[in-house]
């Protein structure tokens, strides 16, 4: 009843939100005018809308670019040729009502209506993941996230994917059953071919030498609801960086730093890490707005859950899951893309379940403790890791060209006109 409530409540709140966009008709569309969002507000100038905007104003100095930001997030910096606009009501009625092309990394509030004429450009933020979404989650999708979820599917013109194995889960997982564009995701692009420019880019930012070794340590983001309410999990890890170091530089050589991204909101907690040892060798990259220009100036990566992993493979960057928690976030997710819970954990196939049409193996280790992680380490071989990664990427049928930006740009002025 406390549900059916809530949703009664949402559908009537959405309808007063939609005549907002109505209302706004009396203003014409602007043809070269793209609004952007990412991640509802929260996000700055990263993710695949950042290496998409880039390209299309490249393209065309010409277009006009508007960013919704929520007021907690103000202060991002965005480059001069974008307009920062409150993330509010009637800042999304009237610019969202005058732009032709909606770019978006995330899902619209529900409410907004498009009008005719109008292209909405999804590029989902992740693509290949561990995590499942949508109605894979079972008891764990509510009613309202379905209804928020087809509201925006039934909007969307393309959804942006990267492989064959996406166009299979997006209709339950995305809960979409439209057209996509499959050129890859804008945000892979830098991960593609030659990374020295980043990887320099990095170690000067931080001050390290040019030879240092750096490994991105980037726990997934952990999000739930109660009540209607959302909220971010806080984490407790279990990790020894002490020990990681010492077996990085023991299997790799070099001096090795640990660079370490955790949801802003978590921030704060993993600032409370202290251990002399290794305190210099620790570089907290938590606040940054763009997570693949860091991945591709690193050496190697850590998560537990993070579709990023398969990312770092498409550029064959070493990657080492550690996750403490498996049998836990199997149950609060409902299920998981891959068998993480029941597989022997050096053979892990995908969820048939979910992903009939694919037999493949996880091409990554996965550690459930720090003696499990060393052995990982010691044992890593690159040369079996690229044949590993080359067989799996053919069998989802990746595109990974980095190509992408430049393909949407393409195919949004071709598409629209502008």
């Amino acid at each position: 009843m406390k549900e059916n409530n809530y949703i009664r409540y949402r559908k009537l709140k959405a309808f007063a939100n939609s005549c907002c966009f109505y209302l706004c008709r009396i203003f014409s569309i602007k043809r070269n005018l793209i609004s952007v969002c990412t991640f509802e507000g929260k996000g700055g100038f990263g993710c695949n809308p950042k290496y998409l905007v880039q390209e299309l104003h490249k393209r065309n100095p010409k277009y006009e670019f508007v960013w919704f930001v929520n007021k907690s997030s103000w202060e991002k910096q965005f480059p001069d040729y974008i307009k920062k606009v409150p993330n509010t009501l009637w800042s999304r009625a009237y610019w969202l009502t005058r732009s032709k092309v909606w770019i978006d990394n995330y899902r619209k509030p529900y409410g907004t209506c498009k009008r005719k004429g109008q292209y909405y450009l999804n590029v989902n933020h992740y693509t290949i993941g561990i995590k499942c979404t949508g109605l894979w989650r079972g008891e764990g999708f509510s009613k309202m996230a379905y209804l928020v979820s087809k509201n925006d599917s039934d909007l969307i013109d393309d959804l942006v994917i990267d492989s064959d194995w996406c166009e299979e889960v997006s209709p339950k997982g995305l809960v979409y059953g439209g057209t996509y564009q499959k050129t890859g995701a804008p945000r892979c692009d830098v991960l593609y071919g030659d990374r020295s420019g980043l990887k320099k880019l990095f170690r000067d930012r931080h001050h390290l030498p040019q030879d240092a070794k750096v490994l991105l340590f980037a726990p997934t983001f952990r999000e739930g609801a109660e009540d209607g309410k959302r909220f971010v999990f806080s984490e407790l890890w279990t990790i020894d960086f002490k020990r990681l170091i010492d077996n990085l530089e023991k299997k790799f050589g070099g001096t090795w730093y640990v660079c370490v991204r955790v949801h802003p909101q978590l921030a704060p907690t993993f600032q409370e890490y202290k251990n002399p040892d290794v305190q210099d060798r620790i570089i907290d990259e938590s606040q940054a707005d763009d997570l693949y220009e860091i991945l591709a100036g690193m050496d190697a990566y850590i998560s537990d859950y993070s579709s990023a992993c398969f990312e770092a493979g498409f550029a064959h960057i070493p990657v080492f899951l550690y996750a403490d928690d498996i049998q836990r976030y199997a149950n609060d997710r409902g299920a998981l893309m891959w068998n993480l819970a029941t597989d022997p954990r050096d053979c892990i196939g995908n969820n048939k379940v979910m992903t009939p049409g694919f037999d493949v193996k996880l091409p990554f280790t996965l550690a459930s403790d720090n003696e499990q992680l060393e052995k990982d380490i010691m044992e890593f071989d690159q040369e079996k890791y690229d044949k590993v990664l080359d067989e799996f990427h053919e069998k989802v049928g990746l595109v990974f060209d980095g190509c992408a930006s430049e393909k949407l740009a393409r195919n949004i002025g071709m598409h629209e006109a502008l």
